[in-house]
């Protein structure tokens, strides 16, 4: 901030806090340079969300004490800080077998987002909203977002989900779809092998490759439920 900027915020801040104001000529002019000796590296107010007064305002709301020059520049640096997080490197417009062009290209970005000159570059951010339409109509071409030769090439590293597929594709029921009454396995999981020991308790949790009888049943008994609704 120049001097007369540094006038100005002093005087908003005695508009809001009375205790700050200097009546006294010589004191006015020292209370004007001490600040401006602290926040002449900081701006008045910026085009993306800084402004002095605002840092003033919350501070007088939130603190029972004055007002001082190093509560604002604390405030300008948070700011700062807080930017920079939020801001991604944009690739170099320069050429990369220039290092110092490289890098002072890269400084000058980050400067203008510290400075508040510039908004963060948050293009690495995910983003609301569904596919892009180009994903939306290669995917009704498909049928699926896992073509159908990946999919025949997994089938040996996935059996239990590739047997689900197969009795889908039959016409068969989904038995994943519900729960396994006989090893309890929950929706949507495979079956686990349960055997009982000689003391009455269950053993064994090894992964089916395909699913209970009874599930199997009850995926069918369901489907017809629905059916018939």
């Amino acid at each position: 901030m120049e001097r007369r900027e540094v006038a100005a915020a002093l005087a908003y801040i005695g508009r809001l806090d009375p205790r700050t104001i200097r009546t006294d000529p010589a004191e006015a002019r020292d209370q004007i340079a001490q600040w401006h000796e602290l926040l002449h590296d900081v701006p008045f107010a910026t085009e993306h969300g800084w402004d002095v007064r605002e840092a003033i305002r919350a501070h007088i709301l939130d603190s029972p004490y004055p007002i001082l020059p190093v509560d604002v520049a604390r405030t300008w640096r948070a700011y700062r800080r807080d930017r920079l997080a939020r801001h991604t490197d944009t690739v170099p417009a320069a050429d990369p077998d220039d290092p110092a062009a490289w890098r002072a290209e890269l400084l000058s970005a980050r400067r203008a987002v510290a400075a508040g000159r510039a908004e963060p570059a948050t293009h690495r951010q995910l983003t609301e909203g569904g596919p892009h339409s180009d994903v939306e109509a290669r995917l009704r071409t498909l049928g699926s977002a896992v073509p159908p030769a990946v999919r025949t090439a997994l089938a040996a590293y996935r059996p239990a989900r590739a047997a689900r597929e197969a009795a889908v594709a039959e016409g068969l029921p989904d038995a994943l779809s519900v729960r396994c009454q006989w090893c309890h396995a929950p929706e949507g999981e495979p079956c686990r092998g349960r055997r009982v020991g000689p003391d009455g308790r269950a053993q064994g949790r090894a992964r089916r490759t395909t699913p209970h009888p009874t599930r199997v049943d009850l995926a069918a008994a369901e489907r017809t439920r629905r059916a018939v609704r």
